[in-house]
């Protein structure tokens, strides 16, 4: 089974890549985001668990995000692969995600990291503000808040998978069809 995970700071077009990768490969895309309004939706257990949490404020624990995600990957046994979008986020996740996929008999097949630099970062992001009327991105304090997170956070992941020997470096300053065939030269 291939896992794969796609990485970037915010407005890299993961998500963009993602419905891309999904349409070639006719991968599972497992988004946390998607997942959670799922899970609260239908009233489960862990939906229920965070939708309190969300309700108050806080942030919903690597726990109850890493049992939604173990739910998805069991009841998509059919899948072809799996495509993991805005998971993991920390060291934390990443090495929980490798133990549940040990579990499954599987393993990351690998990190695909879009890079971007921060002036072109802050720039789609305020530009993905514009088109799709997103008003919190358009805050340049929002949008530098954003930017050093993913530093702060999330880019530890990137010295963690090139350890693993798993991390692929894209540029992703170029067109959306290049980055694409830059994507799909890893997953073939």
């Amino acid at each position: 089974m291939n896992y794969y995970i796609l990485l970037g700071p915010p407005g890299a077009g993961k998500g963009t890549q993602a419905g891309l990768i999904v349409e070639k490969y006719g991968y599972l895309h497992i988004s946390t985001g998607d997942l959670l309004r799922n899970e609260i939706a239908k009233g489960t257990e862990l939906g229920k668990a965070a939708s309190e949490i969300i309700n108050r404020g806080d942030l919903v624990s690597d726990e109850i995000v890493i049992g939604m995600i173990r739910n998805r990957i069991e009841s998509g046994k059919g899948a072809k692969g799996f495509l993991f979008d805005g998971f993991p986020r920390t060291i934390a996740q990443a090495e929980a995600l490798d133990r549940m996929l040990a579990d499954f008999g599987g393993e990351v097949s690998a990190a695909i990291s879009i890079n971007l630099d921060d002036r072109m970062i802050f720039e789609r992001i305020r530009h993905r503000a514009m088109i799709e009327d997103r008003k919190d991105d358009t805050d340049p304090v929002t949008i530098g808040h954003r930017i050093s997170n993913y530093h702060e956070k999330t880019e530890p992941l990137i010295s963690y998978y090139r350890r693993q020997g798993k991390l692929r470096d894209i540029q992703g300053d170029d067109s959306i069809d290049n980055v694409f065939k830059s994507i799909s030269a890893i997953i073939q």
